[in-house]
């Protein structure tokens, strides 16, 4: 292919679900020529916007012939992405000894919910599991009600495939400039507790309550969170520096000294009441005409169906505006291209084993 930061590594990928895909689609979106090696008798679903811009081919891993073709993708390859249990890509003799015996400079990222060791490594979970263990969900959520989970951004995608693309990048960065390849092992409990480092200096600190909903971040401020309208929709405030809060009182048109100390925690449930009185008289459109565009710190909530349209997201294309709006590829660089190449190509072996790039 022509065009991103990644134009011309290759990584092969073995076919898994969650994190393992989403961080393949990471690298691909940035050029990366990435091969996805599915199980001999398995499909892909093609419509999997997580599955685009890059090729698959289907190998019987257990077969003679399927593990040298994958050993010989290997050997052409820069980098490999693996999600399977710890012993699964070993027994199948395709773990990082041997792959690096044909190819010492790949870079061999290993993806797992608990990591490649401990006592949980050979256990079953699920991103809810990994964010448990690292006091993420206990954080997430109302006071005096049940954690909330976040979806599965936070654990699988969050603490899982960026840390695996930041591991992977690094890595490659490393054997380009040393010929000497490394293993990446990204577990997503990992991830999603250096996620929560500055909480845990907070309370380190003695600046972070651990009961949800008592601080500044987690909704507990009366300036900080999601407040329903007259028409049952939702919108959200943050105007945590003075200067803001001043700026969002006097919108509101009420006086500067209203509220002179926004750290009390005593006076936090009567504000949050007054708040939400003065929210409630007014539709969500009403408020984004008054709130949106200043520096209050303002945004309307918007559902999945109502994202793509917003002028915003329109504004600098973070969707695509087809038939089922899709999210572009995320960062953006300057002097190269990272754009989503449509859907997962499947290919026979032989229009792939001298792997010419895209």
């Amino acid at each position: 292919m022509t065009g991103g930061p990644l134009a011309g590594i290759r990584i092969v990928e073995f076919a898994g679900i969650g994190p393992g895909p989403f961080a393949a689609m990471m690298l691909a979106d940035m050029g990366a020529d990435v091969v996805r090696i599915v199980r001999a008798g398995a499909a892909d679903n093609l419509d999997d916007p997580v599955l685009r811009g890059r090729r698959s081919v289907a190998l019987d891993l257990k077969s003679a012939d399927g593990l040298a073709a994958a050993l010989h993708l290997i050997k052409q390859a820069d980098g490999l992405i693996e999600g399977f249990r710890p012993g699964v890509m070993e027994r199948l003799s395709l773990g990082p000894e041997d792959c690096h015996a044909v190819n010492p400079a790949l870079v061999y990222g290993r993806m797992t919910g608990w990591g490649q060791t401990g006592p949980l490594s050979h256990a079953a979970g699920h991103d809810i599991n990994y964010i448990a263990l690292s006091g993420a969900l206990w954080s997430t959520g109302e006071a005096n009600r049940p954690p909330v989970a976040p979806l599965n951004l936070l654990g699988d995608y969050a603490g899982g495939s960026m840390f695996l693309v930041s591991g992977m990048l690094a890595a490659l960065l490393a054997a380009a400039r040393t010929g000497k390849g490394d293993i990446v092992d990204a577990a997503i409990s990992d991830g999603a507790a250096t996620l929560m480092t500055m909480f845990y200096g907070k309370m380190a600190q003695g600046d972070w309550d651990v009961a949800r909903q008592s601080n500044r971040l987690d909704g507990g401020a009366p300036y900080y969170g999601v407040y329903e309208c007259s028409d049952a929709k939702w919108i959200t405030i943050a105007p945590l520096e003075p200067q803001f809060f001043v700026l969002f009182l006097e919108l509101l048109g009420l006086p500067a000294d209203h509220y002179p100390d926004r750290t009390d925690k005593a006076q936090w449930a009567t504000r949050r009441a007054e708040f939400a009185e003065i929210f409630i008289k007014r539709s969500r459109d009403e408020w984004c005409d008054l709130f949106e565009g200043t520096d209050v710190c303002f945004a309307p909530v918007l559902d999945p169906n109502e994202a793509p349209d917003h002028p915003h997201n329109r504004g600098r294309s973070v969707f695509s505006q087809g038939s089922s709006p899709i999210p572009a590829p995320a960062p953006r660089f300057t002097e190269a291209v990272a754009a989503a190449r449509g859907q997962i190509e499947p290919v026979e072996w032989n229009d792939i084993r001298d792997w010419p790039l895209i």
